[in-house]
């Protein structure tokens, strides 16, 4: 018997919209929505990407991850200036602060923007700029992470390092890896994480998405993972369940971009009621928002269907994204302190 599609409690819609949250696992271009994305393709025309809402829903539908891939690259090709880098920044800061967003780790690949002519000094400046002002105006917290672009493989990695050792801004917490997972094993990348950690940079790759358990494996044991990027194959192999909970490593799961990515085939299917069980610190977050057609609110609200939670439960949930992000103390303290009496003062 086929299981229903879990259908967000209305009752819960405007709880979720009005909760102080935390973002750990979204991509900075894959945050552009199509009025940015438009305004990006309006300045580069000759860019295949459209520019048209409804030619860019159909553009951004994906048979499976290798499209996927290629589809956000061509997005990629369309932030060629430093004033481009700027503008996407703070809009992505915008609409995350329409969500109520307090306090987001923004995963940045600085190495596609580099390649494409931007300096590095200039990458750099573009988003400091974009992150002061987004705390200035709009009161939210950014803090970067720099992941290597798997499927450039080590000349990426090398300038992915040297982009977060020798030009990394003060506000640079993470080092991480993402794109496709299949042919692009972990191991090779163990010298550049083993760098950035001693840097003070905290590791946070993608592992275990196209993959089996074994790439989660390798993210912790090799890379030194503090946190797992999606990790939803983690689930396939009990012992790495375990290890998960013994060692507190918390997973960014993204219910809708596992489906949007052929990852998961139903979001029904989606193993996130399996990770809670088994006691695994689960985070929720939205990957590629607009990409995917949905937002962090929408993840909130997938995340209550899937584990049938209370107003309180969801709470639980926008807590445990701050206890595993890299907030400075006095963030995170205020936000828990808002989280938690945003949730007593909401109405039974």
């Amino acid at each position: 018997m086929t299981a229903p599609t879990p259908s967000p409690r209305p009752d819960l819609t405007d709880f979720v919209a009005g909760l102080p949250k935390a973002e750990l696992h979204v991509h900075h271009v894959g945050s552009a929505s199509p009025r940015i994305v438009a305004e990006l393709a309006a300045r580069h025309p000759s860019s295949p990407v459209p520019t048209d809402p409804e030619e860019l829903a159909r553009f951004f539908t994906f048979t499976d991850f290798a499209h996927f891939v290629d589809l956000y690259l061509a997005t990629v090709d369309l932030v060629r200036t430093d004033d481009d880098v700027r503008m996407l920044t703070y809009e992505v800061a915008r609409e995350l602060a329409g969500q109520n967003v307090r306090y987001a780790e923004l995963t940045m690949t600085p190495y596609t923007s580099v390649v494409r002519g931007i300096p590095i000094e200039a990458y750099t400046a573009a988003i400091e700029d974009a992150r002061v002002a987004a705390d200035r105006d709009l009161g939210v917290v950014l803090r970067w992470v720099y992941d290597i672009p798997g499927e450039s493989g080590r000349p990426a990695a090398d300038a992915t390092l040297s982009h977060a050792l020798d030009h990394g801004p003060g506000a640079l917490v993470g080092f991480g890896l993402g794109g496709p997972e299949i042919g692009v094993p972990r191991p090779q990348f163990e010298p550049h994480f083993a760098a950035a950690r001693a840097a003070g940079l905290h590791s946070v790759p993608h592992s275990g998405e196209s993959t089996g358990p074994q790439s989660v494996w390798d993210a912790l044991l090799l890379l030194g993972a503090e946190r797992i990027g999606h990790g939803t194959s983690s689930v396939q192999d009990p012992a790495l369940l375990a290890h998960l909970v013994e060692h507190r490593i918390p997973l960014e799961v993204c219910p809708t971009s596992n489906v949007a990515t052929r990852v998961v085939e139903r979001l029904e299917e989606h193993p996130i009621r399996a990770m809670v069980e088994a006691g695994v610190v689960v985070t929720v977050n939205s990957d590629d928002p607009p990409m995917f057609g949905t937002t962090l609110n929408r993840e909130y609200e997938v995340a209550a269907a899937l584990l049938d939670l209370d107003a309180a439960g969801v709470a639980d949930l926008a807590l445990a994204a701050v206890d595993a992000s890299f907030a400075p103390d006095a963030v995170r303290t205020a936000l828990c302190d808002e989280i938690r009496a945003y949730a007593a003062s909401a109405p039974a």
